[in-house]
């Protein structure tokens, strides 16, 4: 298995997206990006794979950002919405629909078709049911038909 710099490295992107994704804003996701690879510097017990590594690193991830979305500081401060440039309006429409889910919808549609992650891994990851993963997959595509209904042809 590859040392730990290199797992930094190969899982940076994927941990900063699903940050951003929970938490809307890029200083956040920083943060909980951070303190998600902090933790895994620090993790002592032995890694079985690079698989068991990544489903690691998005668990903690999604705990970093919800210890962060749930502190007194985030609580009680205006939110600042953060853009990321995309190669088309399309794109960058669709992204601000998904960041405007519920979290729980937002997260399994991220992992689902922007880290291609199939249903069993994404339920291994989240400690789900696939049934569960399932409906808030479909659940998560109700919601985003409804926002995005008249600005797409293909909704």
């Amino acid at each position: 298995m590859p040392e730990k710099r290199e797992l930094i490295l190969k899982y940076y992107d994927m941990v900063f997206k699903l940050a951003f994704s929970r938490t809307g804003n890029k200083h956040n996701a920083e943060d909980a990006t951070q303190e998600a690879f902090f933790k895994f510097v620090k993790e002592k017990k032995p890694f079985e794979s690079e698989e068991h590594v990544k489903a690691w690193l998005i668990r903690v991830t999604l705990n970093c950002c919800k210890d962060i979305s749930g502190s007194l500081w985030n609580r009680r401060v205006a939110p600042l919405r953060d853009d990321i440039s995309f190669e088309s309006e399309e794109y960058s429409g669709i992204y601000e629909a998904v960041c405007g889910l519920p979290p729980k919808y937002r997260t399994v549609i991220h992992l689902f078709y922007y880290e291609d992650l199939p249903v069993a891994k994404i339920s291994e990851y989240l400690s789900l049911k696939e049934s569960a993963v399932k409906v808030r997959l479909m659940r998560g595509r109700e919601l985003l038909g409804k926002k995005l209904k008249g600005d797409y042809d293909f909704v």
